[in-house]
């Protein structure tokens, strides 16, 4: 009971201390804050990125893999070279039909244009509109749905059809509100085409806007945006997931047979899993995470050297009110207390501003990035623990040089 008295009581008197030093107590709490702020906001944002991220790659299919090339030439060791070769038509056409015997879905993609304006009527957009064409099989392979309309068949594909898939954002931007795009004809380059579906909202990512994305058949692209070079996608996803490994092997030697590659001779094409680039990204995301803890780690140490040193300062100026208090009764236990309860309370208030400003800045920044926002509970709890740590850190030092006064040469002190 008397310990409960004397702990609220030193409570009590770390407040009024506090308050009756406004101005030094605010710029202690905004140091600390910012320190908070800084580690807490990037981390949220890193946190809602990769959650976005995963969502994206999720929804292409944990069990989906690629064979592409990039077109280089890549040296190995003994002064060997590999080319990779383009993906022929030829080529990814061989590699659907002998692959058939597979349980699994086989796609194939081309990408025509990275610049293309497409027009409808007195409408028309900017000449940056990405164009592919792909088989009946591709949207189900790439994480694509369909939102009204539907997709191409395997007979369109083969007639060559003059008929296009746009992305939810050209819908929106060509077509006035209400109207029904479907069967509607557009402009694409010089070509007529008419609209048959129109793709789910899927939102922007990693640079990318799937939503200004278009669709056409495979043969028609070859007809009308052929050019030198051009090297096909193979995409594959098996029926089901445990059988991924076992398919990418199967999809190998398919495929080196296609290309006639000898036993002895590496691969010229390129196998990449789906969640490949996700794992690429999360570890460069892994060294900013680092960074931002080192930058928030700097500010909190910087904030803790200030929050001892003004420690040391409120010790100085109130030395004749300790030793008054140690006359009437204090012992110095309690009077450590007290003076550490000063460094904790203001070491939670900057905690706890830099937590809010953390997770407002931090969730900006993830929603103009693409990511969702998030409450990073992991973080709130880190962050409270560590200002805590840095206001024990700050102020023990200072509370064991007041608990030690001489109430005595206190009392003189001037």
């Amino acid at each position: 009971m008397i310990l409960g008295v004397l702990f609220r009581e030193n409570l009590k008197i770390a407040i009024k201390s506090i308050r009756s030093n406004t101005l030094r107590t605010v710029l202690t709490v905004l140091i600390i804050s910012f320190g908070i702020m800084a580690l807490v906001g990037i981390l949220t944002a890193i946190d809602s990125i990769k959650g976005s991220l995963t969502s994206q790659f999720s929804s292409m299919g944990a069990n989906t893999f690629t064979i592409q090339n990039y077109g280089i030439m890549l040296h190995r060791g003994g002064g060997r070279s590999i080319d990779y070769k383009d993906i022929t038509y030829r080529n990814a056409k061989q590699f659907k039909e002998d692959y058939s015997y597979f349980p699994a879905i086989v796609s194939i993609s081309v990408h025509a244009s990275g610049m293309s304006t497409i027009k409808y009527q007195s409408e028309k957009t900017n000449p940056n509109i990405p164009v592919y064409g792909i088989d009946e099989n591709y949207l189900s392979t790439s994480g694509y749905e369909i939102g009204f309309g539907r997709n191409f068949n395997e007979q369109e594909i083969h007639m060559n059809r003059n008929y296009v898939i746009i992305g939810n954002e050209l819908r929106n931007n060509l077509f006035k509100i209400n109207e029904d795009p479907i069967d509607k004809i557009v402009s694409i380059g010089n070509g007529k085409y008419k609209v048959i579906g129109v793709l789910k909202e899927k939102g922007s990512s990693m640079g990318g806007n799937a939503d200004k994305m278009c669709f056409l058949p495979m043969t028609n692209v070859r007809m009308y945006f052929s050019r030198p070079n051009m090297s096909f996608t193979i995409s594959v996803m098996p029926n089901s997931s445990e059988m991924l490994d076992v398919a990418i092997g199967e999809a190998e030697g398919v495929f080196r047979r296609i290309r006639k590659i000898d036993l002895e001779e590496e691969n010229n094409f390129e196998i990449v899993k789906s969640d490949n680039l996700a794992n690429m990204l999360f570890e460069n995301i892994k060294y900013v995470t680092i960074a931002a803890t080192l930058i928030g780690v700097i500010t909190l140490i910087g904030a803790a050297i200030g929050l001892m040193n003004i420690m040391f300062v409120s010790v100085s100026e109130r030395t004749r009110e300790i030793g008054t208090r140690k006359a009437i009764g204090a012992t110095s236990k309690i009077i450590k207390q007290q003076f550490l309860f000063e460094a904790i309370f203001i070491g939670q208030l900057g905690g706890m501003l830099g937590i809010i400003l953390g997770i407002i800045i931090g969730n900006l920044i993830s929603l103009l990035t693409g990511g969702v926002f998030i409450i990073p509970w992991m973080w709130i709890i880190g962050g409270f623990i560590i200002c805590f740590v840095v206001g024990i850190i700050s102020g023990i030092t200072p509370a064991i040089k007041a608990s030690k006064l001489d109430p005595i040469d206190a009392l003189r002190y001037e």
